[in-house]
């Protein structure tokens, strides 16, 4: 199937080092308000690639749950497979597409878990479903049904009938630390525009890539 015809010339509005933040964090915050204010859909959604211990990339969407000038954080399974990818190798890459906008951010960094308190604070604000769901699924694990998957999720409910849910020992947030930052504008022609973020002594040095 020829698929050439798909093709999107993206507006002129540039992208100039002299217009970005010297600290790349803050220059993040400017570009996810404006995805805010643009009414993107899930503006924090984010592709996350990991590297399994043998070398093969795995990618695939999360949300983006808290960031500060520490790092990016986003919650999961510490069973599934992006979890094992992380403990065989926390070096991780994220991106943030918000094409409304023109826009893509690129990160690479290093994954951690976060603190068992902060994994709580934030557990304590999911609805009751979705905390109940964290129990019953047995993430990226083979299951025979979607029956067997409800059946679970009953049986959870029961156990926690009349009160609160707590955390799963098996359930948690990572913090992305980054070490570098690509700020990516689309522009005319592909000529498009690209600003990368790179850290030297704790200082963040900017540079324009080619297109």
């Amino acid at each position: 199937m020829n698929i050439d015809y798909l093709r999107h010339n993206y507006s002129d509005r540039g992208l100039s080092k002299k217009e970005l933040s010297d600290n790349p964090f803050e220059q993040f915050d400017i570009w996810f308000n404006e995805a805010i204010a643009a009414r993107i859909e899930e503006p924090n959604s984010m592709n996350l690639a990991t590297v399994s211990k043998d070398g093969q990339p795995s990618v695939r969407a999360v949300l983006l749950k808290s960031y500060d000038e520490h790092g990016f954080v986003f919650y999961t399974n510490y069973e599934s497979r992006k979890a094992k990818n992380i403990e065989d190798n926390p070096k991780v890459a994220l991106q943030f597409l918000w094409i409304t906008l023109g826009r893509q951010l690129r990160i690479e960094g290093k994954a951690e878990k976060i603190s068992t308190k902060e994994s709580k604070e934030y557990f304590k604000t999911r609805s009751r479903e979705s905390q109940l769901g964290a129990w019953a699924s047995a993430q990226s694990r083979i299951i025979n049904s979607r029956e067997d998957l409800e059946k679970e999720l009953e049986r959870v409910e029961q156990n926690f009938k009349d009160q609160e849910v707590i955390l799963p020992s098996f359930w948690g947030g990572y913090r992305v630390k980054p070490i570098s930052f690509e700020f990516w504008q689309g522009r005319s022609d592909r000529l498009s525009d690209r600003v990368l973020y790179t850290q030297r002594e704790k200082i963040w040095i900017k540079n324009r890539l080619a297109p």
